[in-house]
């Protein structure tokens, strides 16, 4: 489209890389305008033409920068008179032990435990609520990205990452119910073994537990948030999607 005002407008946290980037390609190739958001600036190297125009630095762990960063993604979407028709929290941290094993419920302080939901949890709502009146107006959808081990114990994420994710799923029924009557969808994706830079050392042993035998791409996730956020999906409401080849069952 050429009138950049009537493009959709995605916002999406935690770009940078693996699922995050991989949807930021498919929402773009489908013209959709796309706001970018980490704690990062964006990266010059980065072949993505339209990313530093649209990206906005924000701290998901400082609840007064996530304040600050969400009035500026209203401000930006104000002077194009646009509204928003999807954001999806895709942000999230996982801390590991000084040799990289998992941290369980006794092993990390309560500071770290806190680090991990204002990022994971608080973060998303604090998002959905600051940007609710957008995304009313453009009949948006909200996409909370949880996890499989939000359902069970996981070799490899922590104590604190895990039931962060579950309290999000949680939350996702809880927006979906209340968000519906504002014309707002709201779900969530629970991907399992994603084939990223991120992956733990170990991930081969457990590809073997997978129906599929294989990890999954990046592009398979980013294929269905964007099937939740288009006119495919128009009936679909507080879901939790399983991707991760039938590992869950």
């Amino acid at each position: 489209m050429t009138n950049d005002s009537k493009r959709k407008t995605l916002i999406l946290t935690g770009a940078s890389r693996g699922i995050g980037h991989a949807t930021v390609k498919r929402f773009s190739s489908a013209g959709w305008r796309v706001i970018t958001c980490s704690r990062q600036p964006f990266p010059e190297d980065c072949p993505w033409e339209a990313g530093p125009e649209d990206h906005i630095q924000i701290d998901l762990s400082d609840p007064e920068n996530t304040r600050l960063g969400i009035a500026e993604m209203r401000a930006r979407m104000a002077a194009e008179g646009a509204g928003l028709n999807a954001l999806i929290n895709n942000a999230a941290i996982s801390p590991k032990a000084e040799d990289g094993g998992r941290l369980g419920a006794l092993a990390m302080n309560l500071k770290d435990w806190h680090h991990v939901f204002q990022v994971n949890f608080f973060a998303p709502i604090m998002l959905a609520r600051g940007l609710i009146e957008e995304l009313s107006a453009a009949r948006g959808s909200v996409i909370n990205v949880t996890s499989i081990a939000g359902s069970r114990v996981h070799p490899f994420a922590g104590a604190a990452y895990s039931t962060s994710k579950a309290a999000l799923a949680a939350l996702t029924r809880e927006m979906a119910s209340e968000f519906g009557g504002l014309g707002v969808r709201v779900n969530a994706i629970a991907p399992g073994e994603i084939d990223t830079s991120i992956l733990s050392p170990g991930t081969e042993d457990i590809v073997a537990q997978i129906p599929m035998k294989r990890l999954g791409r990046p592009e398979e996730v980013a294929s269905v948030i964007y099937m939740l956020c288009s006119d495919q999906a128009s009936y679909v409401n507080g879901a939790e999607l399983h991707i991760n080849g039938g590992q869950h069952v």
